[in-house]
C-alpha cells in the first residue's frame, strides 16, 4: 500500500499518483470510511435504510476513474451500499449526501494540485467535514489494519445515480437575474467545465464566455485561482470581451476568484462583504461568518447592514461548524470558499457564482463601483514564510507587538487601532502564513518589512 503517513493531511487525503496514492489505498479508504461513518450514526439514524449509503464522486483527472473503482469496491466489501454519482464538482457531493440522506460521501480529487496528484475529500452525515479532529485519524487507523480483498468479496450493492437535474434546481434557487449579464469564465480545465454548462447553460439573461472548459486531464495553467499569475487569462478575457464580471474556478470547482469589468481582481473578503449586504436585506439580523484573515471592513459592513459578524478560524471544518452553530445565512473565506445556510451550511462555487451575478444584475452599476466603498484599507493578502520552529517565531511576534490587543483564535493576531496582523501555522508544511492590514499602503509596507525582520524572506507557494 502507498505511504499512509504522508498522504493523510489535516483536512483530507492527498498525494502523488501512483507513488503515494494508489488503488490499494483507495480500496482501504473506501472500506475504512464506510465502517467509520456507519458507527458514528445514532441508533435512530442507523435504522433508516437510506442512511446506510455512502456517496462517491470523482473529478476529471485520468487516474480518478481507476481510484474511484477501487474505492467503490472497498465500500461494497464493508457491506455498505455505495451510490456512484459519477464525474462531478465537489459541492455536488455535499448536495448528494443531504439530498439522499446518506451517512457520508467521498470525492476523489486533488482540488487545485497539479495533475500528477490525487486524493480523497470525506464528508460525514449531513455532509459535515471529516478532518483530522473529526474522524480522519480513526479512518487512518482502520486503513492500517486492512488488506485488500478480491472483487468477489463485495457484500453491499452499488448503484449509479445521475443527480445533475436535482442539483441544477437546487443551485438555481439562488439565481435571480434582473438584467442581462455577460460573464467571462475560466474553468481551469477542472470540474467547472462540466458543472457550469450543466447548471447555467440554458439560463436566460446570462451570456457565458468560456475558457479552458475542456476536462481532458490536462491543465493549461495550474487550477489554483489564488495564485495571481493564474488569473491573467480571466483578467485579459474580461477586458477583451467587455464582460460585466469574470470568474476563475479551481480544479474541483469549490473555490473561485472574481474580476471586475476593468480586469481587476476583487479579493474574496471584499466579495463576501458586498454579498453579505444583500443577504442581510432578506435575512435581517442574521450572522455572517468570516475567517480572521479578512479585512476589518467586512465586520464593519455586516454591522452597518444590521447583521452579526462572526470571526472564525481558517478552514472549512471550522467555518461549517460556525455556520451551523449560529445558523449564519452566509460566510466566506479569503481562500475563495463561500458558505450558505440554505446549502446545508456547506460551500459552493456554483452558488456564489449565482448570487454574484444576481446582485450585480440588480445593482445598476459596474462591479468596480459596487465594491469601491469597501476598499478602505490596504491588505497584504496571505504571505508565506518557511519556518522550522513555528511556535518560537509566533512567540517572537507576540513579544515584539506586546502593546497590541492579542488573541490566539488561530495562530497569533495582534491588533492596533490603525493596523493588525495575523501569523498562523500551516497544518501540513513548515510554513507560517502572514496576513496584515493597515490604514494606508505606506503603513502596510512598513509593517510587512517589520514582520519580515522576524519571519525571514517570503517564499512562493
Amino acid at each position: 500500500m502507498a505511504d499512509i503517513e504522508k498522504v493523510f493531511k489535516a483536512y483530507d487525503i492527498r498525494g502523488l499518483y501512483p507513488e503515494q496514492i494508489d488503488e490499494d489505498l483507495a480500496w482501504a479508504i473506501g472500506h475504512a470510511t464506510a465502517q467509520f461513518l456507519r458507527t458514528k450514526l445514532s441508533g435512530y439514524e442507523r435504522g433508516q435504510s437510506s442512511v446506510n449509503r455512502v456517496v462517491v464522486g470523482r473529478d476529471m483527472r485520468p487516474h480518478s476513474e481507476p481510484l474511484v473503482k477501487a474505492l467503490i469496491e472497498g465500500i461494497s466489501a464493508s457491506g455498505a451500499t455505495c451510490i456512484d454519482v459519477g464525474m462531478i464538482d465537489t459541492p455536488l457531493i455535499y448536495f448528494a449526501v443531504n439530498h439522499l440522506g446518506a451517512c457520508g460521501g467521498i470525492q476523489v480529487t486533488a482540488s487545485h494540485n497539479p495533475i500528477e496528484y490525487n486524493g480523497f475529500k470525506i464528508s460525514g452525515y449531513q455532509a459535515k467535514p471529516i478532518g483530522e479532529a473529526t474522524g480522519l485519524k480513526e479512518i487512518k487507523h482502520i486503513v492500517e489494519t486492512l488488506k485488500r480483498m478480491p472483487p468477489g468479496a463485495a457484500l453491499g450493492p452499488v448503484q449509479q445515480m445521475d443527480l445533475w437535474d436535482e442539483y441544477k434546481k437546487h443551485v438555481l434557487k439562488f439565481l435571480d437575474l434582473k438584467k442581462p449579464v455577460k460573464v467571462f469564465v475560466d474553468a481551469s480545465n477542472g470540474m467547472a467545465g462540466k458543472m457550469l454548462p450543466a447548471v447555467f447553460g440554458d439560463v436566460k439573461n446570462l451570456t457565458m464566455i468560456p475558457l479552458n472548459f475542456e476536462t481532458n486531464g490536462t491543465f493549461v495553467h495550474p487550477p489554483n485561482p489564488l495564485v495571481e499569475a493564474n488569473m491573467k487569462w480571466t483578467r485579459q478575457g474580461v477586458k477583451k470581451h467587455k464582460a460585466d464580471i469574470g470568474i476563475c474556478l479551481d480544479g474541483d470547482a469549490d473555490r473561485c476568484m472574481f474580476v471586475d469589468e476593468k480586469g481587476q481582481i476583487v479579493r474574496c473578503d471584499i466579495m463576501t462583504a458586498w454579498l453579505a449586504e444583500d443577504f442581510l436585506k432578506t435575512n435581517p439580523g442574521s450572522t455572517i461568518v468570516y475567517d480572521l484573515r479578512s479585512s476589518k471592513v467586512l465586520a464593519e459592513t455586516v454591522r452597518a447592514a444590521g447583521g452579526v459578524p462572526r470571526r472564525e478560524r481558517v478552514g472549512h471544518a471550522f467555518m461549517k461548524k460556525a455556520m451551523a452553530d449560529t445558523q449564519a445565512v452566509f460566510g466566506g473565506e479569503l481562500s475563495g470558499h463561500s458558505y450558505f445556510r440554505d446549502n446545508y451550511h456547506a460551500d459552493s462555487a456554483a452558488i456564489v457564482f449565482a448570487r454574484a451575478i444576481s446582485v450585480l444584475s440588480a445593482a445598476g452599476k459596474p462591479l468596480s463601483e459596487c465594491v469601491a466603498p469597501l476598499l478602505k484599507y490596504s491588505h497584504s493578502g496571505e504571505i508565506n514564510f518557511q519556518v522550522e520552529d513555528k511556535a518560537e517565531k509566533m512567540k517572537e511576534v507576540e513579544t515584539t507587538f506586546k502593546g497590541a490587543q492579542i488573541d490566539h483564535l488561530d495562530g497569533v493576531t495582534c491588533t492596533y487601532p490603525d493596523w493588525w496582523c495575523n501569523v498562523r501555522p500551516s497544518n501540513t508544511e513548515p510554513l507560517l502564513r502572514l496576513s496584515l492590514e493597515a490604514q494606508t499602503p505606506e503603513m502596510m509596507k512598513e509593517k510587512i518589512a517589520q514582520l519580515e525582520s522576524i519571519l525571514g524572506k517570503p517564499v512562493d507557494h
